[in-house]
């Protein structure tokens, strides 16, 4: 497969790049507590173009399609940015509600995390067959890419509203 050397480093490095600046902080910055709704928004709207960019193939319109999963790239790349901004410039935040929603909560948080990394190769891949135009090799992958890039998209609002109440 054209690409796979790059796909295995993006996707070995883009989550040991985020373990690692999770951990720093940047000493005297002013937190960037505004961010973690607008990266919430992002991947809401994220979810959207998702559906669309499904519909619009199922629909025939490829170029549509393109542009919308282009876009959920774009807003996907945006987001983690800014959900790095953040933490390197915040201090953590512990969820405070009940035993039972606290479980709950860190199923979806756990999960979340698990997939945002699982997805990362699978979204390259897909993206790649398609840039090959290996049409029939892209469809088959993108059943596998698009649920789980959808449920990483959508627990991660359910993320932001379950911990939001507990921002300083």
């Amino acid at each position: 497969m054209k690409n796979k050397t790059l796909i295995i480093i993006i996707s070995i490095a883009l989550p040991l790049a985020v373990t690692v600046l999770f951990n720093v902080k940047l000493p005297n910055v002013e937190p960037l507590s505004f961010l973690p709704p607008i990266y919430a928004g992002i991947n809401s709207i994220t979810v959207f173009t998702l559906i669309f960019a499904v519909i619009a193939i199922k629909k025939n319109k490829r170029k549509l399609h393109e542009m919308l999963v282009k876009t959920s790239l774009a807003l996907s790349t945006l987001f983690l940015l800014m959900y790095i901004a953040y933490h390197i410039t915040s201090d953590p935040t512990k969820f405070g509600g009940d035993e039972t929603t606290k479980i709950i909560y860190f199923v979806i948080l756990i999960s979340h995390i698990i997939l945002s990394v699982t997805i990362i190769p699978l979204v390259l891949i897909t993206y790649n067959r398609a840039l090959l135009q290996e049409f029939d090799k892209h469809k088959k992958i993108a059943r596998i890419t698009f649920p789980l890039w959808l449920y990483v998209a959508i627990s991660g609002v359910i993320v932001y509203w379950m911990i939001s109440p507990y921002y300083i």
